[in-house]
């Protein structure tokens, strides 16, 4: 059984594929979701905008 999780927006993705959740302020943060971007690998569930931390 595949068991997703929600990233809200109506946005889903397979539990089994979560490698790593990051918030993009650091510059080691920044390279990793760069080169994930480039390798096709990145799921971007922001929308553009900012996430909320509060």
């Amino acid at each position: 059984m595949v068991k997703f999780i929600s990233l809200g927006g109506g946005s889903a993705v397979s539990a089994s594929r979560i490698i790593s959740i990051v918030t993009p302020d650091s510059a080691p943060s920044k390279r990793l979701i760069q080169e994930a971007r480039s390798k096709g690998l990145l799921v971007d569930a922001t929308g553009g905008k900012r996430p909320s931390l509060y």
